[in-house]
């Protein structure tokens, strides 16, 4: 059965989302600051030259540095693919095949 909120223990109530989680790199024993989803982050994480353990959880944890390095490479990827105004695209693209 269910305790009300107020009857609960502090204990209880707090996640344990990242407490005593360490970081996933191998070869670091950190403890993690973030946790991440393996589906949205594993190219990142990989590009930036970082081996991790894989577990059930499909998650990564991540220490302060090693986030820091995969954050990193995940800008530089998004400000290569960032969609740039109209009128900036339609200088560089200049004159199509014409309709004859």
């Amino acid at each position: 059965m269910k305790l009300p909120k107020e009857l609960r223990e502090k204990s209880d109530l707090s996640s344990g989302t990242n407490k005593g989680k360490r970081c996933s790199i191998k070869a670091c024993g950190e403890l993690a600051v973030r946790s991440l989803s393996e589906n949205a982050w594993k190219a990142y994480i990989e590009k930036a030259d970082l081996k991790f353990y894989e577990n059930k959880q499909h998650k990564i944890y991540l220490c302060k540095t090693h986030y820091r390095e995969a954050n990193k490479y995940r800008k530089s990827q998004e400000k290569q693919f960032q969609k740039k105004g109209f009128l900036e695209d339609s200088v560089n693209i200049g004159k199509g095949k014409g309709w004859d």
